[in-house]
């Protein structure tokens, strides 16, 4: 109860974040929305008894089912106001079969039944680069042709540059690279 926020609530949350990013920054910045997780119900009853022991009520403070309502919110106001959103609540729970085929479950993907656990944080990074890549290609981060891996000599047309990079710093006189023309 004591973090709970009704849904019409989120929903007018997410409006006025949306709208200050947009005042703060620019009415033509990238906003990219992402629903909340969903909620594995046999980790938070582990982590209730893990956490509480025999205090443990073995009552659901989060469910499946209520943050589908807010993934739903969340899609709803992406709607209304035009942006894109990462579908995370379904996404997680499509991309692994369950555990009771001995594999990996989205249920791997929550340390706790509702937190990201690094697999999860993962995930949620791998997704949001699909989306770029989708729908935003010119902030699309371009590996380096020499290495192909993502350092600095990667590119990202979409992107100014506005300083160095960490290995364009001289550890014993670093304001020199931030004073270089084109930094």
């Amino acid at each position: 109860e004591r973090q709970h926020v009704p849904l019409k609530t989120y929903k007018s949350n997410m409006k006025d974040i949306i709208s200050l990013t947009r005042s703060s920054f620019d009415e033509d910045i990238n906003i990219i929305l992402i629903t909340p997780p969903p909620v594995c119900h046999e980790g938070r009853l582990r982590h209730q008894k893990d956490l509480y022991k025999e205090e443990a009520t073995g009552k659901l403070e989060r469910t499946l089912e209520l943050s589908g309502k807010y993934a739903e919110g969340a899609k709803e106001v992406a709607n209304e106001m035009g942006l894109p959103i990462l579908d995370l609540w379904t996404k997680m729970q499509q991309h692994a079969p369950s555990s009771s085929t001995g594999k990996s479950s989205w249920r791997d993907f929550l340390s706790d039944g509702l937190h990201l656990s690094a697999s999860g944080n993962k995930f949620v990074g791998e997704s949001l680069i699909e989306i770029i890549d989708q729908i935003l290609p010119e902030l699309s981060v371009k590996p380096c042709p020499t290495t192909g891996g993502i350092n600095s000599s990667s590119m990202c047309a979409g992107v100014k540059r506005i300083g160095p990079w960490h290995d364009e710093i001289d550890h014993k006189k670093p304001k020199k690279a931030f004073d270089a023309e084109g930094a």
